[in-house]
């Protein structure tokens, strides 16, 4: 045979073996990828141990030194995702990369550029675009402080490099690495609580139990051997017995195994790839992106209008410039970055103290937008803890004696006492004793011995244990899979008789045990013979000629709180999908026991088999999702998402990684595992779907505070625009200075830093809401006109009535002075009249309701209200008004603006209601 230095040498020298090993273990970087990488697992799966090491050109003493660095440079290290780190100067930075915040940006630059730049030096004036500055700084600021408060994920992967692997290499024999330096080939001794360091092959195996659940969520140790598997071919990969994955962990046992890839050719590296890749825009993304756009399209119309219309009407073009600016400022809901900072924050404060954290802030709008919850079942649903459910006789009647006999095997046997072990003799603690019938457990316990054993073993799936009492008496009791139980039996034991084990009998055993399995339990078989071999002589021959004497029937319980949970998502609107990695009918048996409806099931295999045309139509009626593999899951989340659907995933293990990326928010759990936990965006302290209720619930009143700021804003300063237009067509002199506009949209802005604290009716509370950037436009052509009728009602009672009050005549019979005076009224009228009612309307738009009556605002939006109105009527009055360029208002204005005031806020209750008809919501 030749020799493995020969073999490795001609791999990377580029032979055919190493062009085919290569594609098996580069191919997960391409399309489907993981697919190859598991028929990789599979073809060494089905060799003998011989023929993997010669595969992989290596050998049980290891690899040389000189092997090993050939093989890294050829497979690469074993790192499965490079996790980049944020720096704080990134996070800086990104606190200010907000649509919003650039158009302000690129308006405060065209400001400065004609505000200081291009006029004498005693004629610049920086205030507006200093203005603009401490809004963007405020929000940018805000947002930096929380993101960094949030930003506590730990490098999941960092520390699992950490870790050691035990290696044997050739020159040095058997030693302990760093995981990243374990290389294709190497050689590895496994042992109880090692994590196994990559995609292993296993060459020897002794009483080796394997934990797969940080892999595929389902907690019970799997049994492993290093037997070829002539099954190979179309065996999941994950249960595959030769075949141990990186991730999971060796539970008992001691292993010798080759490896077959490492870092991100692993399944556990092809599972966590995303981890390493910017996330796709959520909805709340699009929606901010599309409200933006909006936005966009009518500064670039209304800019070029205002400006003209000024410009030509007035003569000034500096002015009119300046003006056309600062419209655009005013259409912009320039605080919109910090209120929604402001409300995020809030609400991750919020939902720390129901045991919920933030990574991403903007994770909790999408959290409360999410209409479709995809979760595991393992944990979430269920207890993850094996229970026994039942103890049957072999007609399938409840029958202590079983428990006992299943008691006494689990008790005295001396193999790894697995999750199975445990609840039997759980159970056989809490049961009562029958009447003196059957002794309790502590009396078993006494009058028994072990006197040998037969350990489980995959190949007979089963284990029989021998007790002796003091009489001399011994008993062999058999526990394991139904048909290999029924298959060393001749008889079966019935209220103390012995009925031959017929055709027929055997057909119902089978029967029972499939019914149970359908509903969702895992059935195990019991038999005893008495006077079995002695000690020493016990062999596998022995088995036979037994009586059966029942089932014993498992489950997973569902969590207590699971149905009231579902209950309480359905009543908000949302659809509860469950992908696992359990068998189908375990997963339907928990969906009918805790309330999930089952319209559709689809397995792996299934989903394999489709294409995305085919599965989408499958995924609309599809609630059940068995066996799936990591890239399956979230190839269907990201179907349910192109269906227009807001898609939450809740998982623990590194199999849910991919899916929770490829979901609108992704949910885990603080015990979940590190990698789990780095994909994430929300992490419950409580892996608890009642915990998960109150988040949406926090990021729908988040959403609807958000909104409440978007429509209030966009409909105000768009009633501005025609207000403006108007006024420039017919007025002598701009309705408002630049840097009146926006001081006065600062003071609004201010006002509404309380709407994060603003009660949100319940009715917004009942439905998944998303951004919806059609309803915002519609609201605000509905809405903002309204406003414009009531500015140019202003404009004619200040121009008519109050401004030649005060300045001693009409415009056309004035001097300099006196126009000055004119327009000086003018704007201080516009400015407060415009801050007056913006703010009232606050209090309608807020709530579909009647304000005050049936609804009412938080008080600190109520108070910084009525601050704002205080503070715009007294500028005028002030140094500051002065110079800012008003003038002191009579007492005849503040009459008129309380009937315009009150017919504004009348109007605006018609328009409501006349919105609320045709789109059946305000927010």
């Amino acid at each position: 045979m030749t020799k493995p230095t020969t073999i490795i040498r001609g791999l990377l020298a580029g032979t055919p073996k190493a062009s085919a090993i290569h594609a098996h273990q580069t191919s997960n970087r391409q399309d489907r990828g993981e697919k190859n990488q598991r028929d990789w697992l599979r073809h060494l799966s089905a060799l003998p141990a011989a023929d993997v090491l010669d595969e992989l050109a290596s050998s049980e003493r290891g690899l040389t030194q000189a092997e090993v660095d050939s093989s890294r440079a050829f497979y690469g290290s074993n790192v499965p995702v490079e996790v980049r780190r944020v720096s704080p100067v990134r996070r800086l930075l990104a606190s200010f990369a907000d649509p919003f915040t650039y158009i302000l940006l690129a308006i405060a630059a065209i400001s400065v550029v004609t505000d200081v730049v291009l006029v004498a030096p005693q004629d610049r004036n920086p205030t507006a675009p200093a203005i603009i500055a401490v809004m963007v700084l405020i929000s940018g600021g805000m947002r930096f402080v929380q993101d960094t408060r949030s930003s506590n994920a730990a490098d999941a992967l960092g520390r699992m490099i950490e870790t050691t692997a035990n290696v044997q290499r050739a020159e040095a024999g058997r030693i302990e690495v760093p995981l990243e330096d374990v290389v294709v080939g190497d050689v590895v001794h496994l042992a109880a609580g090692d994590v196994v360091p990559a995609d292993v092959r296993l060459l020897k195996a002794h009483d080796l139990f394997v934990s797969q659940a940080s892999l595929t969520g389902e907690f019970e140790a799997l049994e492993k051997d290093a037997a070829p598997n002539a099954d190979a071919a179309t065996a999941p990969v994950t249960d595959l017995a030769n075949v141990a994955l990186m991730g999971s962990t060796v539970v008992s046992g001691t292993a010798l195994a080759v490896v077959a890839a490492v870092g991100a050719h692993t399944l556990f590296g092809a599972s966590t790839a995303t981890l390493g890749k910017s996330r796709e825009d959520t909805a709340f993304d699009l929606g901010i992106s599309q409200t933006s756009r909006l936005l966009v399209r009518l500064m670039a119309c209304v800019m070029p209008l205002v400006f003209l219309i000024c410009g030509l009407t007035k003569g000034n073009w500096l002015d009119a410039l300046l003006f056309s600016l600062s419209v655009a400022v005013g259409l912009t809901p320039e605080m919109l970055p910090m209120l929604v900072t402001t409300c995020l924050g809030k609400g991750a404060v919020d939902l720390s103290r129901r045991k919920v954290i933030v990574k991403r802030l903007d994770a909790i709008q999408d959290l409360g937008a999410i209409d479709v919850l995809c979760t595991d079942k393992t944990g979430t649903l269920t207890q993850n803890r094996v229970v026994l459910e039942r103890h049957l006789d072999v007609m399938g009647r409840d029958n202590a004696d079983v428990l006992r006999w299943a008691f006494i095997n689990s008790y005295f046997e001396t193999g790894l006492r697995n999750l199975i072990d445990s609840a039997i003799i759980r159970r056989a603690v809490e049961v009562a004793p029958d009447e003196g019938r059957v002794p309790s457990a502590e009396e078993l316990t006494d009058r028994y011995f072990r006197v040998d054993e037969l350990p489980f073993d995959y190949e007979r799936r089963r284990v029989s244990v021998v007790v002796g009492d003091a009489a001399g008496r011994t008993l062999m009791i058999t526990k394991g899979a139904i048909e290999e139980v029924l298959q060393v039996c001749a008889t079966a034991e019935l209220d103390g008789r012995a009925l031959p084990l017929s055709a027929e009998l055997r057909a119902d055993v089978l029967a029972r045990a499939r019914d149970m399995a359908n509903q969702g339990m895992r059935v195990l078989g019991v038999a005893k013979k008495a006077d079995p071999a002695g000690a020493g002589t016990l062999t596998c021959t022995d088995e036979k000629d037994m009586a059966f004497v029942g089932y014993l029937a498992f489950l997973d319980p569902p969590k207590d709180t699971a149905a009231a949970a579902i209950r309480a998502l359905d009543g908000l609107g949302i659809q509860t999908r469950v992908l696992t990695g359990d068998s189908a009918g375990v997963a339907v048996h928990v969906c009918r026991a805790i309330g999930i409806p089952v319209t559709g099931v689809l397995t792996g295999s299934e989903v394999e088999g489709m294409g995305d045309a085919e599965l989408s139509e499958r995924v609309r009626t599809t609630t059940v999702f068995a066996k799936l593999s990591p890239d399956q899951k979230a190839r269907v989340v990201g179907l349910m998402r192109a269906q227009g659907h807001a898609v939450g995933y809740m998982g623990d293990g590194v199999n849910d990684a991919a899916a929770m990326r490829a979901s609108d928010c992704g949910i885990s759990v603080d015990s979940a595992v590190d990698v789990a936990r780095e994909a994430a965006d929300i992490i419950l302290l409580e892996k608890d779907l009642m915990v998960l209720e109150h988040g949406i619930e926090c990021g729908r009143r988040t959403y609807a505070n958000m909104v409440k700021y978007v429509k209030m804003t966009v409909s105000s300063n768009f009633g501005n625009i025609f207000s403006v237009l108007v006024a420039s067509v017919f007025l002598p002199f701009l309705p408002m200075t630049a840097v009146q506009l926006l001081l006065m949209n600062l003071m609004y802005d201010v006002t509404c830093t309380a709407i994060p604290w603003d009660n949100v009716d319940a009715d917004l509370m009942r439905a998944p809401r998303r951004w919806d950037t059609a309803s915002i436009r519609s609201f605000m052509l509905r809405i903002g006109p309204v406003s414009s009728v009531f500015d140019v009602v202003t404009f004619a009672l200040l121009f008519f009535l109050v401004c030649p009050a005060a300045a001693g005549g009409a415009w056309g019979t004035l001097g300099a002075h006196g126009r000055e005076l004119f327009a000086s009224t003018f704007q201080a009228g516009w400015f407060v009249e415009s801050m007056v009612t913006q703010t009232l309307v606050v209090h309608l738009i807020r709530t579909s309701r009647t304000p005050v009556l049936q609804s009412h605002a938080c008080w600190q939006l109520t108070t910084l209200g009525l601050a704002g109105i205080a503070l715009a009527v007294l500028v005028p009055f002030t140094p500051m008004g002065e110079a800012l360029g008003m003038a002191p208002l009579p007492a005849a204005y503040f009459a008129l603006l309380a009937l315009v005031a009150a017919g504004y806020v009348a109007c605006v209750a018609v328009a409501k209601q006349l919105y609320l008809r045709s789109h059946k919501t305000l927010l």
